[in-house]
């Protein structure tokens, strides 16, 4: 992509008032395939959802969502307009973690399904064109895992603790942990262990849960087992994977002290010497795994989730020997101001053009606030972590979030959809304490209530226990308002969250400037006024985004989407995009 990144002066004149496209028909399957089923390079510009597998939807109606209810709304996915779907690990797993502790790589949990059922799933979806997305999680195990309890029973210095980071611990008799280090999930990141002959004995490293004990990746043998695990999901139809923690499998041999009271995996500390985050030894794994990947005909991708503290060190694991893509984690930190959104976009593309790769932008996912509450926060908080005790205006939330979208939509790269968005989802603050199952909720000693907020079962439709969700209620309760906002209620109201998603998409795959998979793109600012974010792609196209609170005037040309009304006058009211053809 070749980024201009000059602002030009564009006169200001009115525009048409209308929008000129046309709403999607209610579940009818796009021709996907044909347009992206035999592109190598569908990953560039792809707009990818996000599954929540327990949460997504209920096929048995045990309560949890599973592969028999992704299934059935495959249909569904195919209508509103994405092109892959990322599912979140469906592994066998205790659930300690909602399956980012895996106890086999190689199966599916059996409240999810069975391998026959992945396959059957992998298989519909190539035949609706959606590619697939796995989860893949390389830092750390289940304690679970049949490794883990290998260790336990081996004796120290042994290859099966060797997987692992196992060391002993510190003063005279080993009771205080190796290090200062501590755990995202709160309290410290070591856990100490009963040796088989009942003694005391080494210590183990956590850096999340202490039933997710991390891996030791300078071990060759963990290195091959996981080189195994991509091919045999490749072999399954797998187009890709999203790897959990991407920037954290290498820790520094010598566990220096950190000399910090806590670990904020989305706060990335501004250093470059840090211990166990983006150290340079990850590279030449996903060296390896890049060239598993194109082994296969046609290449399988990656994206990685890579809390980093720049773009540029975000490009450096997108070097062309290395991973396709990683989210953009910095655009989900911008504040909802011009200023900002222009500087963090302009940042992240001229690094990410640097190596050739195009940018994956994101607004929410299973692991921070839905955006609908960021954005409906006053001055918009910038820390994507949940909050509780903010003050969020819904309406301003799901106003601002269609902005956002036609903001993201727009801009060079590809995009990525946390379930239910489309439907103008809020965070649900207000859980019960005892229905919390997010580990943060316990490590904290009850102090952050972690991430189930955004994690509650979709609402389908209008009524039932778990408004369609299943036929029982879900695994979290959902708001009653949520009965407004199911599937079913927006659907064929051309006014809804839903049908804007649906138009959204549509039309950025009919447009020639956006969507497009090869490189070459040119993106151009404009000069429109300081509340206002706006540039020019090719063929004429135009976004304008304001994020002020008055009215602007639009550039001269024909108005091809809006996500808001446009006022008497023509102009753009506040907390508005518009897409035009510029004249």
């Amino acid at each position: 992509m070749n980024l201009d990144t000059r602002s030009t002066d564009a006169p200001v004149p009115g525009a048409a008032d209308t929008p000129g496209s046309t709403q999607t028909p209610v579940g009818e399957a796009l021709p996907q395939a044909a347009r992206i089923g035999q592109d190598p390079l569908w990953w560039r510009s792809a707009v990818t959802y996000q599954l929540y597998i327990r949460s997504f939807a209920d096929g048995d109606g045990d309560g949890l969502g599973d592969i028999a209810g992704i299934r059935s709304r495959l249909p569904y996915l195919a209508s509103l307009g994405v092109e892959a779907i990322w599912v979140n690990p469906w592994y066998p797993s205790p659930q300690a973690d909602g399956g980012y502790d895996v106890a086999d790589y190689r199966d599916i949990e059996p409240a999810f399904g069975t391998l026959g059922d992945a396959e059957a799933l992998i298989s519909e979806a190539h035949e609706l064109g959606l590619k697939i997305i796995l989860d893949i999680v390389p830092n750390h195990t289940s304690d679970q895992h049949s490794w883990f309890t290998a260790a336990l029973a081996a004796a120290p210095g042994s290859a099966q603790r060797a997987r692992y980071l196992f060391r002993p611990g510190k003063g005279p008799d080993g009771a205080l942990p190796p290090n200062d280090w501590h755990a995202v999930f709160g309290g410290p990141a070591w856990e100490r262990v009963t040796e088989p002959d009942g003694s005391p004995g080494e210590w183990y490293l956590h850096l999340f849960d202490p039933r997710q004990p991390d891996l030791n990746w300078d071990d060759p043998v963990v290195r091959a087992e996981f080189l195994d695990i991509l091919r045999f999901w490749f072999d399954r139809g797998a187009d890709g994977f999203r790897i959990d923690v991407a920037h954290g499998l290498i820790k520094d041999p010598a566990l220096p002290d950190l000399g910090i009271e806590e670990e904020v995996l989305m706060g990335m500390p501004d250093r470059e010497d840090h211990p166990h985050w983006d150290l340079p030894g990850v590279h030449e794994i996903y060296r390896e795994w890049r060239r598993v990947a194109d082994e296969y005909d046609p290449p399988r991708v990656f994206v990685a989730e890579a809390w980093v503290s720049s773009p540029q060190r975000l490009a450096a694991y997108l070097r062309p020997d290395e991973l396709h893509t990683a989210f953009d984690f910095d655009f989900v930190r911008a504040a909802w101001n011009a200023a900002e959104l222009r500087a963090t976009a302009t940042s992240s593309l001229q690094a990410h053009d640097g190596v050739g790769a195009p940018v994956m932008w994101v607004l929410s996912n299973h692991d921070i606030t839905r955006h609908v509450s960021r954005l409906g926060r006053a001055g918009h908080a910038v820390n994507p972590l949940h909050d509780v005790d903010t003050v969020t205006d819904l309406v301003l939330g799901r106003h601002r979030a269609r902005a956002a979208l036609l903001l993201e939509l727009a801009l060079p790269g590809g995009v990525y959809l946390y379930q239910g968005e489309e439907l103008g989802l809020e965070e649900v603050e207000d859980l019960p304490e005892d229905l919390l199952q997010d580990p943060t909720w316990e490590r904290s000693g009850h102090k952050e209530r972690g991430r189930d907020g955004c994690r509650v079962p979709l609402p389908w439709t209008t009524g039932g226990p778990s408004l369609g969700f299943g036929t029982a209620a879900g695994w979290l309760p959902q708001p009653a308002g949520w009965a407004g906002l199911s599937a079913q209620a927006q659907d064929g109201d051309p006014g809804s969250m839903l049908s804007f998603y649906r138009r959204a998409l549509r039309l950025r795959r009919e447009l020639p400037a956006l969507g497009t998979s090869g490189g070459g793109e040119t993106l151009t600012w404009l000069s429109l006024g300081e509340d206002v974010v706006a540039f020019r792609r090719a063929s004429g196209f135009g976004c304008v985004v304001n994020v002020g609170a008055g009215p602007v005037d639009l550039p001269a040309g024909e108005l091809l989407l809006c996500s808001a009304d446009l006022d008497d006058a023509g102009r753009l009211p506040g907390d508005a995009t518009a897409w035009l053809t510029l004249a």
